[in-house]
């Protein structure tokens, strides 16, 4: 008796610290290191704000790419869509940005309980929080990339992205960026050529097509 009690207790503490250590968020670390940069070099004000996953952090030349327009990257790489909502407060609110440009999602596809729907409905609930807080700040959205290590996710990301484009258009001041099409060959593949050797982060070319995709939408100050 003493034993199954015991085998009771010991499953009950184990199931109750996976789900603890579910509900502490990832990358606190890293929130407090950019914190800690901020305070030794000063943000630019009222910046076009690039946040979301590492498409945007490992985007190296994003400011000198986008210098006339004083842009600041606060990409966190890894991140799923729940991760940015988290850290609005930390990544977004401080900045104090006069547009907001947004790249996440793509990370939440290999989950295999995430669907469309349901990549759909976080998208939703960011971009409500990122309203509520900044309710005149434009927001403009880069729909999910095609990227070779992902391509048993392509239905997925593309019902996703146009879950999300049918959602926006019915926002006011938000845009929705489509990258996907241009990444694809004409029978519908990723074009590998536009990615480094992970297949999964773009090289210069990938980037070049964002540039000229999004450059359209930015304000100049």
């Amino acid at each position: 008796m003493k034993k199954i009690i015991f085998l009771f207790v010991f499953v009950f503490l184990w199931s109750f610290s996976q789900v603890y250590a579910q509900a502490i968020p990832r990358y606190g670390d890293d929130v407090k290191t950019i914190s800690q940069f901020d305070k030794i070099y000063t943000p630019p004000k009222e910046p076009i704000l690039f946040v979301g996953s590492s498409s945007i952090r490992v985007w190296s030349d994003l400011e000198r790419t986008f210098a006339d327009y004083v842009v600041l990257n606060r990409g966190l790489g890894g991140t799923v869509i729940n991760e940015i909502t988290y850290y609005i407060k930390d990544l977004i609110l401080p900045y104090h940005p006069r547009q907001i440009v947004l790249y996440v999602g793509e990370n939440d596809l290999p989950d295999e309980t995430s669907t469309s729907d349901s990549i759909l409905n976080r998208t939703k609930r960011l971009l409500t929080q990122i309203r509520v807080n900044l309710p005149n700040v434009p927001i403009v959205y880069i729909s999910m990339k095609p990227s070779p290590s992902r391509e048993k996710f392509m239905d997925k990301m593309i019902l996703a992205n146009r879950l999300i484009h049918d959602y926006i258009s019915t926002q006011k001041n938000m845009h929705f960026v489509d990258v996907c099409h241009l990444m694809l060959t004409p029978n519908g593949k990723p074009r590998p050529e536009l990615f480094l050797e992970d297949r999964l982060h773009m090289n210069n070319m990938g980037y070049a097509i964002w540039t000229k995709e999004i450059k359209p939408y930015l304000l100049k100050k």
